[in-house]
């Protein structure tokens, strides 16, 4: 059984006369794979072409070699920095009963020099070095990432496409301003659905209208912005349509339970749950440092003071509760959240912006209750029929 936050150390005993260690420093092109290999007195150095059945080839000719020096292989541990290549490979190996695990990059300690020497060879190394120490069972040498399933890497597309949509169509929107303010012309809305109809119409302050290629470029320009609004608006009926249909499996469920609360929507719903609520956390402190909502304190000898927010966790949930704490204030005025909130921030304006983080930590763990625990917060409004 799977415990919960075991991913700061291993909990498995690690007798390294029978366990064949190795990590792998990817790139596009190749990959280089150092070993710790029992019985040998060299820790060997490999690199491969970016294909996975050469890397298992490597590994059993590995095993091979402890053999024929007289030890007996149980256990293949393997590690790679999460980046580019996401969590495929990790899954591929498990699969093949190779233990694989993927390494939180900023987990590892390295050199504080101002220019220090950085080679795939220096890399390997310093993977070898930190995944040993997890293995061994050191609290926080290093944190290895959670390996999520296709299923829950494919349910997460949707929210990040959307995000990915809506920064494009504030892109070309800003773009066709900057356009028309080159020209001298203030007032026009190009977000307006007519508004392709409307530039031949325009003029500028010397009474002409817009250059030809000008003209053209923005008239492409609202093209691709109708085009990014489509996409949108599939994307939402979709997520409408999946809450419509009874829900067929957990994350399902807490999208639906989610949903029923006012002032949140399908989107946010679908972004918290499978996001950060779908995550098998210790506690709410870990909940609240994953969101990247908790402080970073600097202290040294008399001096104290915070340097404001961590922002060391996943910024798309850290955005959508600041958000969604300033829509509870509207929404959910009779919740205990928002009148703690109000209580706090009466005697001073100033004070509503920091506090409203605070705020959104404590939504944040309420709703995580709401969603797993099925425990409604105090005073929160639900939908009718919920």
């Amino acid at each position: 059984m799977t415990r919960v936050n075991d991913l700061s150390r291993s909990f498995t005993v690690l007798d390294q006369d029978s366990t064949l260690i190795a990590v792998i420093e990817m790139s596009l092109k190749s990959w280089l794979v150092g070993g710790i290999v029992p019985g040998l007195a060299r820790e060997p150095l490999k690199k491969l072409e970016a294909d996975p059945e050469a890397l298992l080839e490597v590994l059993y000719r590995w095993r091979a070699e402890a053999v024929k020096a007289g030890k007996t292989i149980g256990r293949i541990a393997v590690a790679y920095e999460a980046g580019r290549d996401g969590f495929w490979l990790a899954r591929w190996l498990q699969a093949r009963g190779i233990e694989a695990y993927v390494m939180h990059a900023a987990s590892i300690a390295v050199s504080r020099e101002h220019r220090r020497a950085k080679t795939d060879r220096l890399d390997v190394a310093l993977l070898k070095r930190s995944f040993l120490g997890w293995l061994r069972g050191e609290a926080k040498h290093c944190q290895m990432v959670a390996v999520p399933s296709v299923e829950q890497e494919d349910g997460r597309r949707p929210g990040r496409e959307r995000d990915g949509l809506m920064r494009e169509r504030t892109r070309i929107v800003n773009r066709l301003k900057s356009t028309l303010a080159r020209c001298g012309i203030r007032g026009f809305n190009p977000k307006l659905r007519r508004a392709g109809q409307k530039l031949a119409e325009l003029r500028t302050p010397e009474g002409v209208g817009l250059a030809p290629h000008t003209l053209a470029e923005m008239r492409r320009d609202l093209q691709r912005l109708a085009l990014v609004r489509e996409q949108l608006k599939e994307i939402e009926r979709e997520r409408e349509q999946q809450l419509k249909v009874a829900p067929s499996t957990p994350a399902a469920s807490m999208v639906a339970a989610l949903a029923q609360v006012i002032g949140i929507g399908p989107q946010t719903a679908d972004l918290l749950v499978q996001e950060i609520f779908c995550r098998n956390l210790r506690d709410r402190r870990a909940l609240a440092r994953y969101a990247g909502l908790t402080g970073s304190p600097d202290e040294s000898g008399s001096r104290r003071r915070e340097k404001g927010l961590a922002r060391a966790g996943n910024a798309r949930v850290r955005t959508a509760m600041i958000q969604l704490a300033w829509r509870f204030t509207s929404f959910q005025k009779n919740s205990a959240l928002v009148q703690w909130y109000e209580a706090r921030t009466a005697d001073s304006a100033g004070r509503r912006k920091p506090m409203i983080v605070a705020l959104a930590r404590k939504l944040l763990i309420e709703l995580w209750r709401y969603a797993t625990l099925g425990l409604v917060p105090q005073g929160v409004a639900l939908r009718p029929g919920a």
